[in-house]
């Protein structure tokens, strides 16, 4: 039975080019009123941090240059010598935090410059420049020298620069950005330039932590840790580039529970194991984290693990579901789309990823939905910390979207969830997968996500496709993911268009009833409601526009709280009928949207949070 009265209630409508009321957190307010530095509060990278890093962001200068090429000239482009003007980095330029507000446009270049003041160096340490996400691709120049350059928006990259910085001299470091964001096809979320509905402001250039670090001669290149509580041990990989003796040390406040050793000399990939007796289990209840800390020569490293264990199977009536640490788990979820008024995807505080995090919590749920974004590593690290279970997407790209197959027919035709093909060409003309270019750079950052992010304990599944956007070959995706990392379920097509791979059957219902819905897959994979509810109020003060989008238009907060309360206690109800789970829509209102359980602003939580949890 499908709503048509909420089908034509959410049709998309053509986007309004109406400026955003600026809206401002909190914490955006702080930093504009310079009551909160630059300074990060935390370690960049919660799992491999040493001690001598030094933050760099703050004010930087930046400029827009119309060029006839953009999408080949960044490789080769020289700054230019005016037009220069402030922003505050880690803020796109779009974001009202950056004090620029500026769209890039696909046919401009974006450069950036700042001085730098590299720390003293002892003989053989090196000196890493650490840029954590650019969107989209850059060329970086020290002191004119290029030390390197990247493409891709989600993930961290880095370059050597000691021998490109002049000790006791005036440096600079420049970055040369091209983001052609929908006008191109590459990985870029939710992200239009002609934003509304569900679709958002385009932002561009560096988003997240840009740093230094000191690394000595002989150092720990890469850390990948396996807790494993059957076994009772913790597997270390460790690359090591130097020589002398690697320790490895686990810690339990305060206290060494197991330590291990080698002697090493050259470049390679070291295996340790650390033993552990009757190892304490993380999980939302109990979030219980091991520290890590390892020595090699003269570097020190410091990180963290938990045990834990997540599958699919099925439970003792043969219903499949998610298990963690061998119980089921019902998941209750939320959907994150990651933005904020005034930073757009960069969040004003590393206090205002937790203030999400302990909302969530304090209404009831256990999971994040972290939607077509890779969020930055703190936020994970608060989320082992807090006891909060992430769900991470994949960002999406491709070409435009074909309406027809990624909207319309599916949301009219239920029957079309399982009987659409994702490879070969006719199917990659309608899912809008074509650019071989796309289909590559979404391996390569599947790939690379999953790696990033292989360590944090509160991630338990992997979400690589949604609702048809840009989707291809779901079934190899599926088996290259599974091969990198076979401890997490995968959740192969969220919304439609499954191919029967994965381990759940992962359906988005906004217009029909909420059931549980046979699965020609359903002896092995779970049945979860990845997208659902919706209901969307404006309150008046705290919105960015005069329009509105959502799922259900209500009038006020006690309609409101009375229809999303009765949504979820409907879909709770289905856990007895064999749900695994399900994620609401959404944690907050963005722009146009306003759908959130808290507003864009995060200043008001329409829901009552006591009710909810009771």
């Amino acid at each position: 039975m499908l709503d048509l009265r909420r089908v034509l209630a959410s049709k998309p409508k053509p986007p309004a080019d109406v400026k955003l009321s600026t809206l401002w957190t909190t914490w955006g307010e702080k930093i504009m009123a310079g009551e909160k530095d630059d300074a990060p509060a935390s370690h960049p990278r919660p799992l491999l941090a040493r001690e001598r890093w030094f933050s760099l962001n703050g004010t930087w200068e930046c400029a827009f240059v119309p060029t006839s090429d953009a999408a080949s000239s960044w490789r080769t482009a020289v700054p230019p010598e005016d037009g220069w003007q402030a922003i505050r980095v880690p803020f796109s330029p779009e974001a009202p935090l950056s004090g620029v507000g500026r769209q890039l446009r696909p046919d401009e270049l974006l450069w950036y410059r700042r001085e730098l003041d590299p720390p003293a160096l002892d003989p053989g340490e090196r000196l890493v420049l650490h840029l954590d996400a650019v969107d989209w691709a850059c060329g970086v120049y020290v002191n004119g020298v290029r030390v390197t350059e990247h493409t891709g928006a989600y993930l961290p990259f880095s370059a050597d620069v000691t021998d490109a910085v002049r000790p006791g001299e005036k440096n600079e470091l420049t970055v040369c950005v091209f983001d052609p964001s929908d006008a191109g096809a590459q990985l870029r979320g939710k992200q239009r330039r002609a934003r509304g509905g569900i679709w958002y402001t385009a932002q561009s250039g560096i988003w997240r932590d840009a740093w230094l670090e000191v690394v000595p001669a002989s150092h720990v290149v890469e850390l990948r840790v396996d807790a494993r509580p059957d076994e009772g041990r913790v597997a270390l990989l460790v690359r090591v580039k130097g020589a002398g003796e690697l320790v490895a040390r686990l810690v339990d406040d305060g206290r060494e529970v197991s330590r291990a050793a080698a002697f090493v000399r050259g470049e390679k990939d070291v295996e340790l194991m650390l033993a552990v007796e009757r190892p304490r289990l993380w999980s939302p209840g109990d979030p219980h984290l091991y520290d890590l800390e390892l020595s090699f020569d003269a570097d020190r490293v410091r990180s963290y693990c938990a045990f834990r264990t997540v599958e699919v199977r099925p439970d003792g009536q043969g219903v499949p579901r998610v298990h963690l640490n061998g119980a089921p788990v019902f998941l209750r979820g939320v959907l994150d789309q990651g933005y904020w008024p005034d930073g757009l995807m960069t969040p004003p505080a590393e206090e205002a990823l937790e203030f999400d995090i302990r909302s969530v919590r304090e209404l009831g749920f256990n999971l994040l939905r972290m939607h077509l974004k890779v969020e930055q590593p703190r936020f994970y690290a608060l989320c082992d910390r807090l006891g909060m279970l992430v769900w991470q997407d994949m960002p999406s790209g491709g070409g435009s979207y074909d309406a027809l197959h990624t909207s319309y027919l599916p949301t009219l035709l239920r029957a079309s969830w399982t009987r659409h093909a994702d490879e070969g060409p006719r199917a990659a003309g309608q899912l809008s997968s074509r650019d071989e270019a796309y289909r590559r750079e979404w391996r390569e950052t599947c790939e690379g996500t999953v790696r990033l992010l292989s360590g944090y304990p509160c991630v338990i599944g992997w979400t690589l496709f949604n609702e048809g956007w840009g989707q291809f070959d779901a079934r190899a995706a599926t088996a290259r993911v599974r091969a990198l990392d076979p401890t997490r379920p995968i959740d192969a097509t969220s919304g439609w268009y499954d191919q029967g791979c994965g381990d759940f059957f992962s359906v988005h219902n906004y217009f029909r009833p909420l059931e549980v819905w046979p699965d020609h897959a359903r002896s092995r994979r779970a049945f979860m409601i990845s997208e659902f509810g919706g209901v969307s109020w404006s309150v008046s003060g705290h919105v960015s526009l005069g329009t509105s989008y959502g799922y259900e238009q209500v009038a006020g907060s006690a309609e409101y709280a009375a229809e999303v309360r009765a949504l979820l206690d409907r879909v709770g109800e289905l856990e007895a009928e064999g749900l695994a789970g399900y994620v609401y829509t959404q944690l907050s209102d963005v722009e146009e949207e306003t759908n959130g359980l808290l507003t864009y602003d995060r200043r008001v939580c329409k829901l009552d949070a006591g009710s909810v949890s009771e």
